[in-house]
């Protein structure tokens, strides 16, 4: 491929790969597990056995395959990574650009609900002046867009990969919008492109929980609501560096070791993506678990397992210069799910954001577009639309 070179991609899987998973499950070598630990330990044998029950006998790959057919897929070189996106256009001539990015250990599949609101509310009972031209990549490294093929891929490198995809596409002016990696890398785009960008909509904020133990003089500065916010944020920090950073550790420390395990055993990346799911979402919602095996099989398929986890070894090993998450004048919001993994706090956003949206959630944790889809899509257009029609109300 050369130059700016785009060319077509659809996911056409042989035929010998969905039968080799098939023995491959067959042919599990299932562990042992204590007796009524639950998820203390880790994913629980009864759990997961039914889940690959499920992926074996009634999983369909193939209309899953279709369903992704369905949107207009590309692919092209970019800083010597092949980056693959789908491209969704509005039928509204003009919509606004908006490249959505996943994370860890996410895929586009993500947005598999929220894209027919975004790209046509005519169609769903939304306002045609709230349509977008979606752009949906696939970071580096992860399933349709890796494994990549040298070192440094982290999340700036990825956030000027996503700039030059959206001028090689056209689009001069567009807004940007993520959680987790996702995040990082649209709020990334927003900071290094203030001219071309419209705003930046999260549904995570890098950098904006508690880092540290509040101390009382920080604590008196604040307003009630604020300052149980903050006790919150930091309570939740202490049981995230407990409980549940070892994932991050060890795909930050020695990602190459893990990837033997994600890359032989379909059984193992399996596990290693679903307990993600099913601790990090809102425990009252029901997340589809067609959506969450098609996410899965993107990473098996791929054999990009072990590839996605190293964007947290380029994150740990990268020398910034100073602070990682640098000031951004792009016009901010964020959609502040109750049970993602951080609280985020107002005061520590404004001192690096142009934070000039705060939507808090009834409902919904870190994969706002699989379990909230209604909700996000609201909160994309009421901001997105404020910006173009200024303060309502």
């Amino acid at each position: 491929m050369a130059g700016d070179e785009i060319l077509p991609f659809r996911v056409q899987v042989p035929q010998k790969d969905l039968d080799d998973l098939n023995v491959r499950l067959d042919l599990t070598r299932w562990p042992d597990e204590l007796p009524g630990v639950g998820w203390a330990y880790g994913v629980p044998l009864g759990y997961l056995r039914e889940l690959v029950g499920y992926w074996r006998h009634d999983y369909d790959w193939r209309a899953a395959e279709a369903a992704l057919n369905e949107w207009p897929q590309f692919t092209t070189v970019i800083d010597g990574a092949t980056v693959h996106f789908a491209h969704i256009r509005s039928p509204e001539p003009d919509a606004t650009p908006l490249i959505m990015t996943h994370g860890w250990p996410g895929s586009i599949v993500e947005f598999t609900e929220v894209a027919g609101p975004l790209t046509d509310p005519r169609r769903h009972g939304g306002d045609p002046a709230d349509a977008f031209h979606l752009v949906l990549p696939s970071i580096p490294g992860f399933t349709l867009s890796g494994p990549t093929t040298e070192p440094g891929w982290e999340f700036r490198r990825v956030g000027a990969a996503f700039g030059e995809l959206m001028r090689r596409l056209g689009y001069g002016r567009y807004g940007t919008q993520g959680g987790d990696w996702g995040a990082a890398i649209a709020r990334e785009i927003g900071r290094t492109r203030p001219e071309q960008i419209i705003g930046v909509h999260l549904n995570l904020l890098p950098g904006a929980s508690a880092a540290a133990e509040p101390t009382e003089e920080e604590l008196a500065g604040l307003d009630p609501v604020e300052r149980a916010a903050t006790l919150a944020s930091w309570a939740r920090q202490e049981e995230w560096d407990r409980e549940r950073v070892g994932y991050a550790v060890l795909q930050a420390s020695r990602p190459q070791t893990l990837s033997y395990a994600l890359a032989d055993s379909p059984v193992g990346q399996l596990a290693w993506i679903a307990e993600k799911f099913a601790e990090w979402s809102d425990p009252g919602i029901a997340l589809d678990r067609d959506h969450l095996l098609t996410n899965v099989m993107l990473y098996w398929l791929t054999g990009t397992g072990g590839s996605s986890g190293r964007v947290y070894y380029e994150r740990a090993h990268t020398d910034y210069g100073g602070p990682m998450y640098l000031p951004s004048s792009a016009p901010t919001a964020l959609a502040v799910l109750p049970h993602d993994n951080f609280i985020p706090l107002r005061h520590i956003a404004d001192r690096s954001n142009n934070m000039v949206r705060w939507t808090p959630f009834e409902r919904g944790g870190h994969f706002a577009a699989m379990e909230v889809p209604a909700e996000l899509v609201a909160d994309i257009r009421g901001f997105f639309g404020s910006l173009r029609l200024g303060p309502r109300g």
